[in-house]
């Protein structure tokens, strides 16, 4: 009955059921001058329940014997047992004024009881209290079925918000935005941020010689390690691309420490990549390594797009300023702008400090390398100038080409020799001097003067002499052949000095 409730407001309709044809129409004309009253009249108990359901009444009037006492009762239990009726209000009429007679219509369910025939005026006031009494709780039910829908149709959509946005920023987040009115508006607003790039070095390139399962599979486990140390330091992962992270702290949730939860935040993936290249292990996959680039300052941050489809971006020149500072950094190492330095209130190990010129900025940026954070030894990173070089007893030729940060085209071709060689740097003697961080790729020329592979890249991360041209790269991305050829001239030069 609930469930088809469909009344107008204060609608009354009366249901009477009564085998007596007179008593029918009486009651009709008591009730015909009343306009918010609708009546129905049912002369056979046997369809009594039928017309109930038809017409939906809001109080039902109900002869007790309908010819025997028995019949009236057993018609008032099957009322007040079945579905449909059982919540309606139910008056009985009767010209037994017994008090046992009423005391067992009432312990069977009836809601009245009006001794024949009583005033007109007595019997409208009766119908219109139990109607109003029950359309009330009938109205009742219904907004709180609506609302119950309501908040179900809410969960439902905050768990899909929950479920979505919690794989790219933390519960905490996702809390706020849900809780924040108008939190998916269009428009943005200028605040503060501390913004963290992460990207593989030479994945591209690594990706070439691989399977696209296996290309999919390798990059699943770095996003999956990465993701849950950002989301534990309340990050925002703002985008993947490719093997690329841009993350955010302090949007769309402010706090005091953004810059320094960004920087512990980076030690942390750096220290994790243990992990990914273990996995990687496990399935026949290289080794990764990663470079990071951290920058703080203002940004425009908030839903760009349209109605239709909206993203939660980060717009401005500190943006740009990031991913410069991240085009810097080499496999396992951490950059960091003066700004963020200052953030952190100098509680950070800076392993060295360089000033460069990065295109589309117009100054030089000052960056500096960390490798930890004062008092915490969990968080150490192993600095770059410990890496290990072993003098080689022949040096051997290399070609270099200048890689432009944009394009990766590189059009100057140097010639060099390896003077020093380690499982991640070498010491190269080249023809003309190269400036610091300067991206090279490079071809190795083995002792038959014989090309092995042009796919080699790597960074220029110290300037060892300027008068001959001498500088130290750290590898970015080494193919296998050439790491085997590295493992094998290490192997014979380790033999000989024993």
């Amino acid at each position: 009955m609930n469930a088809d409730f469909n009344l107008t407001k204060h609608h009354i309709t009366v249901l009477l059921v009564d085998d007596q044809f007179l008593i029918g129409e009486v009651v009709r004309r008591m009730l015909a001058k009343e306009k918010d009253i609708s009546f129905h009249y049912c002369q056979n108990p046997d369809k009594a329940i039928e017309t109930a359901c038809q017409v939906s009444p809001t109080v039902i009037l109900q002869d007790l014997h309908m010819p025997s006492q028995e019949v009236g009762l057993a018609l008032l239990h099957q009322f007040k047992t079945d579905p449909a009726t059982l919540d309606v209000p139910l008056i009985i009429l009767s010209t037994n004024e017994t008090p046992l007679i009423k005391a067992e219509t009432f312990s069977k369910g009836a809601n009245d009881y009006i001794v024949k025939l009583p005033d007109r005026l007595e019997v409208i006031a009766r119908i219109r209290y139990h109607s109003g009494a029950y359309i009330n709780r009938l109205e009742r039910n219904e907004a709180y079925s609506a609302l119950l829908k309501s908040q179900n149709k809410l969960e439902v959509r905050n768990r899909f918000i929950r479920e979505a946005f919690g794989r790219y920023i933390s519960d905490e987040i996702v809390e706020e935005v849900l809780e924040t009115p108008g939190g998916l508006r269009l428009g943005g607003e200028k605040r503060i941020v501390t913004i963290l790039m992460a990207d593989l070095r030479g994945f591209t390139s690594l990706s070439e010689a691989m399977s696209a399962e296996d290309v999919v599979d390798m990059l699943n486990i770095f996003l999956e390690t990465m993701t849950e140390v950002i989301l534990e330091h309340y990050g925002t992962i703002n985008t993947f691309i490719g093997d690329a992270i841009m993350v955010v702290f302090g949007a769309p949730q402010k706090r005091n420490d953004d810059a320094m939860r960004a920087v512990t935040c980076a030690l942390v993936m750096q220290k994790k990549m243990s992990d990914v290249n273990k996995q990687c292990l496990k399935k026949g996959y290289p080794q990764l390594k990663m470079g990071i680039g951290i920058n703080t300052g203002e940004v425009v941050a908030g839903n760009i797009g349209s109605h239709k489809r909206l993203k939660y971006d980060f717009i401005g020149h500190n943006v740009n300023i990031a991913a410069r500072i991240e085009a810097y950094s080499i496999g396992g190492q951490i950059l960091i702008s003066k700004k963020t330095l200052q953030a952190c209130k100098q509680k950070l190990i800076i392993a060295s400090q360089m000033q460069v010129v990065a295109k589309g900025i117009k100054k030089p940026i000052l960056i500096y390398d960390i490798i930890g954070v004062n008092g915490d030894d969990g968080l150490s990173l192993v600095s770059n100038e410990k890496l290990f070089l072993m003098q080689m007893d022949k040096p051997f030729p290399v070609h270099l080409t200048i890689i432009d940060n944009e394009n990766r085209a590189g059009s100057i071709v140097l010639q060099g020799t390896v003077l020093k060689l380690g499982p991640a740097a070498t010491e190269i003697k080249a023809s003309r001097n190269c400036r610091l961080l300067t991206n090279l790729s490079f071809s190795l020329i083995d002792t038959d003067k014989k090309m092995l592979t042009s796919e080699a890249y790597g960074k220029v991360t110290e300037i060892i002499s300027k008068t001959p041209p001498v500088f130290r790269i750290n590898f970015t991305f080494i193919p296998n052949e050439i790491e085997l050829f590295f493992e094998k001239i290490l192997k014979k030069r380790a033999e000989s000095s024993i």
